[in-house]
């Protein structure tokens, strides 16, 4: 399943919840302010380190950009749309606002 989060992790609970559900061969794609949650360094960046030692996680690169965020956490790969739409194509999805 593909996992879409979309808000911030700071103000709205998307992200803890899609972890509570995402397993083993899930994927997560963060994208408009949900890429906030890949930055490392916050009191969110756990939360992403932890589901990278089960679950691949990917950041909009152009979403990043346009928030001007430089240091994301290891392992969290940058996706560009057509990343986004070939994800899409290859799994069920779940967005969780």
């Amino acid at each position: 399943m593909l996992h879409t989060v979309n808000k911030s992790p700071f103000s709205h609970s998307g992200l803890e919840t899609c972890l509570r559900f995402a397993g083993e061969g899930d994927v997560i794609l963060l994208l408009e302010d949900g890429v906030l949650a890949a930055v490392s360094d916050t009191s969110r960046s756990a939360l992403i380190e932890e589901a990278l030692k089960t679950i691949p996680v990917y950041a909009i690169d152009a979403d990043v950009q346009a928030r001007g965020l430089e240091k994301l956490i290891d392992g969290v790969k940058l996706a560009s749309y057509a990343d986004f739409v070939a994800l899409l194509e290859g799994h069920v999805s779940q967005a969780w606002l």
